[in-house]
């Protein structure tokens, strides 16, 4: 599926380019926030610029929402219903809501079309149909007694969105969160807030109560953290920088110690053995290291390659990123977009500038496209002899440098892949079962692929080890879990 620029722009269009708070029986009377869109840092809009009484008003609308019954205690049958015509209502606006993040993330739009905004809609479809095929719990007892397990909603939801796949990780959490019964309170990424308003829109349209989807948008470190902090919030779900999701705990422990789920960074190695298919290796490897702009906590930004085969393989790549187009988004065959803002610009080429500095060998790439756009577009690029004590060996750049590094051995591959503060993804290549089986276990990551780059499906759970994560993970039945409360109810005869 392919979009004309202009039909991008008519499909935005049609959405609510101002980003209020979507409260009900609340006017907000903050002041806005510039919406600018990293394409060209052009103004598209503007969105609401929350503050604390504005959080404060959609989690009281949350909780009074959440004790009425009229979303936690619907039958599951009837709450699917409600959920499957939410579905269909973003599959009929599927191209409106690719257009949104495209020019709202500078994501490139075929991209958007063909799986970021079809993963979304498969997670809503998915969770929708779970909910009335749980099932609690008898106890083994005695005949003097029933136990029962039972799982109940936590309550009141707060779920917290990074910015690089806005559409996709709303699904993540708010589906499961309300397919559990709980009321939800969705703070977007300030950079990235579009898309997030249009869905609550249409969940509303779908029979979701206004109480029990509510959404504030704003800043970080207002309307963030006032949620973070609130009393009456019984959990938050936060995908984002390690940095920020260490606030979250602080903000729980001087709070009421609300449940905390964290999804953080990452510094995913990409492991190339000796045996490997390498020209079948080539298009994974890319993807891992530079879809979406490298934008992306899986990112396979290490790669760690036998010393026999690494000339080989790296001629390949450089050869292969003749299909990773540098350009306009919206232009269908763009591969790569700019990057979000300014700020993240400056970061990620103070990374490139500081590699070569510290004597890392420049493979491919390194071109900045300052006269185009916004002038935040940066090309893919390869850096060899990369050790273990450089910056871009440990730390996460979000941007398109990926760092390649050589081994000897299985072990000292496997150290290698481990030498890092984080463990959300990794992948590797090998012809050898034995192989695949010892290193897929001795890797520390939450999703670990064999001969490919995956995150997994919608029915596997995704989070991370060490620094990647806290409390527990997105996708699968798995994250239902971590938005229900589980009760024993003992009957004494």
């Amino acid at each position: 599926m392919t979009l004309s620029k202009n039909t991008i722009f008519e499909q935005a269009a049609r959405a609510e380019l101002w980003a209020g708070h979507l409260i009900p029986n609340y006017t907000s009377t903050g002041g806005k926030l510039e919406n600018r869109s990293p394409i060209d840092n052009t103004v598209i809009g503007h969105i609401a610029d929350g503050e604390a009484h504005d959080m404060d008003a959609a989690v009281a609308a949350a909780r009074t929402s959440f004790v009425s019954g009229e979303w936690s205690q619907l039958a599951p049958a009837e709450r699917k219903q409600i959920m499957l015509r939410w579905a269909a209502l973003l599959q009929e606006n599927l191209e409106e809501l690719a257009a949104l993040d495209c020019i709202d993330a500078g994501k490139p739009i075929t991209e958007c079309l063909n799986t970021d905004i079809p993963a979304t809609i498969e997670t809503f479809y998915w969770y929708a149909e779970i909910i009335d095929k749980l099932f609690d719990k008898v106890a083994p007892t005695g005949k003097e007694a029933l136990g029962l397990v039972v799982r109940e909603p936590m309550g009141v939801v707060g779920v917290v969105l990074p910015w690089n796949f806005p559409a996709q990780m709303f699904a993540w959490k708010v589906a499961p969160a309300l397919a559990a019964g709980n009321s939800v309170v969705v703070k977007p990424a300030e950079l990235t807030s579009l898309s997030a308003y249009r869905m609550v829109q249409l969940g509303h349209q779908a029979g979701v109560p206004p109480g029990a989807l509510t959404l504030v948008c704003g800043l970080g470190e207002k309307v963030g953290e006032a949620l973070g902090r609130h009393d009456d919030v019984d959990m938050v779900s936060f995908t984002g920088s390690t940095e920020v999701g260490r606030y979250f705990l602080h903000y729980s422990a001087q709070s009421n110690l609300k449940e905390i789920v964290l999804e953080c960074g990452g510094k995913s190695p990409q492991i190339v053995f000796e045996d490997a298919d390498l020209d079948a290796a080539v298009p994974s490897i890319l993807a891992a290291a530079f879809w979406n702009m490298s934008e992306n906590c899986s990112c396979g930004s290490r790669l760690i390659v036998h010393a026999s085969i690494k000339d080989a393989l790296l001629a390949r790549l450089k050869a292969g990123l003749a299909d990773w187009k540098v350009g306009d988004p919206r232009d269908a065959t763009v591969a790569i977009g700019p990057m979000i803002e300014q700020a993240h610009f400056d970061k990620v080429k103070a990374y490139l500038d500081k590699t070569l500095a510290q004597g890392g060998s420049l493979v491919a790439g390194g071109t900045i496209y300052e006269d185009q756009g916004s002038g935040w577009y940066i090309e893919p690029t390869i850096f060899d002899n990369i050790t273990p004590e450089m910056a871009l060996f440990q730390e996460e750049v979000f941007g398109p440098l990926l760092a390649v590094t050589s081994f000897s051995t299985d072990q000292q591959a496997i150290e290698l892949a481990n030498n890092s503060s984080y463990g959300l993804a990794a992948s590797f290549y090998t012809r050898s079962l034995s192989r695949a089986h010892h290193v897929a276990r001795a890797i520390k990551a939450g999703t670990v692929s064999v001969n490919g780059f995956s995150e997994g499906s919608i029915a596997t759970p995704f989070g991370g080890y060490k620094q990647s994560g806290f409390g527990g993970r997105d996708k699968g039945v798995e994250a239902l879990d971590q938005y229900l409360q589980t009760k024993t109810i003992w009957y004494v005869n």
